[in-house]
């Protein structure tokens, strides 16, 4: 099993296959609107603007489990990364990443790349990075800046 095999529904209600991603390196991050790390939105878009003539996506799905950091609707989340950090990577429905409803795509994610101590993502801006093949290779911690994963990525583009 492999992220290709996850159906996710895009912010605007559309539902989503990452088999449409197939081919690319994709970073997953785990979102919020109103947090402390929420300025690495626009880190986030500039990785994606950098790399994604290359084959690189960022996959961004907002996450109201902690602290209630983005309590808005969708159609709110999008408006306020639009407006607010540029962002035009794909961003997806409101989900869970942890607890009896996490999404099976992160229930994936965190059985692959156990994080330190515990497996269960612990606050907003995890990010995982997966391979061509749809294979999860890292995990980096919320305060780990999207710019510090540049490196992996152009490897990740490379193999």
């Amino acid at each position: 099993m492999n992220v290709y095999d996850f159906q996710t529904t895009l912010i605007d209600g559309k539902e989503k296959s990452l088999a449409d991603y197939q081919g690319d390196v994709l970073l997953i991050v785990n979102t919020a609107s109103k947090c402390g790390f929420t300025p690495q939105l626009e880190d986030l878009q500039n990785l994606y603007n950098s790399y994604k003539e290359q084959g690189f996506n960022v996959l961004g799905f907002p996450c109201n489990q902690f602290n209630n950091q983005d309590p808005g609707s969708d159609d709110e989340i999008s408006d306020f990364c639009q407006l607010n950090y540029g962002v035009t990577f794909p961003m997806f429905s409101k989900v869970d990443v942890k607890g009896e409803n996490i999404h099976p795509l992160f229930k994936h994610l965190t059985e692959e790349a156990k994080g330190m101590l515990t497996k269960q993502i612990k606050w907003n801006f995890t990010k995982f990075l997966i391979n061509k093949q749809g294979e999860v290779i890292a995990r980096y911690a919320p305060q780990t800046k999207p710019n510090q994963l540049a490196k992996d990525i152009e490897a990740a583009l490379k193999a």
